[in-house]
């Protein structure tokens, strides 16, 4: 019996979108949950100076310090002047200095690479784990766009709901 052209490009495409699907794996790191992804080709190194909050660092990029604010993400204020202290805010930057700081890690840039107050924006590759998903997977940050740069606004929002479900972090409250 002759396989029909057809039918062997369309076992094929669905065999690919399976394996495809099947290359993210969770990892648990103690009570943290990460995501496995492969990292984009574009990328550039750089170094943490120091951690503000939750979803701002600065870094060194190119030789100079620049203040990081991650793409997709809100983390609850620690150092707002005019807002103060949020609840979860403080475990929120607790955990992204202590994943962050002093480390090397890849930034990939979205469609804007600076917001209105001249930082820049970024998504944050700890090896191969996204971590502007890790803090809301874990319940450290919700979901906040501005379009143009949403390129992993699906993601963020299936880990959000994961958070929601599983009561972690901000949504224990």
């Amino acid at each position: 019996m002759k396989k029909h052209p057809i039918y062997v490009a369309l076992i094929t495409a669905l065999l690919l979108l399976f394996l495809t699907g099947c290359m993210n794996k969770t990892v648990f790191m103690g009570d943290t949950v990460i995501v496995v992804r492969e990292v984009p080709e574009q990328t550039v190194t750089v170094q943490v100076v120091r951690v503000v909050d939750g979803d701002t660092a600065v870094i060194l990029i190119d030789g100079k310090q620049e203040r990081l604010r991650f793409i997709g993400i809100d983390t609850p204020e620690t150092v707002h002047p005019t807002i103060g202290e949020e609840p979860y805010g403080r475990e929120a930057s607790d955990y992204t200095k202590q994943r962050l700081e002093g480390r090397t890690f890849q930034l990939e840039f979205d469609v804007q690479e600076r917001d209105r107050y001249g930082r820049l924006l970024g998504y944050i590759w700890l090896e191969e784990e996204l971590f502007n998903e890790t803090l809301v997977r874990n319940g450290f940050a919700e979901v906040t766009t501005f379009p143009p740069n949403v390129k992993y606004v699906d993601i963020f929002k299936a880990a959000q709901e994961e958070a929601r479900k599983e009561k972690r972090g901000i949504w224990g409250l």
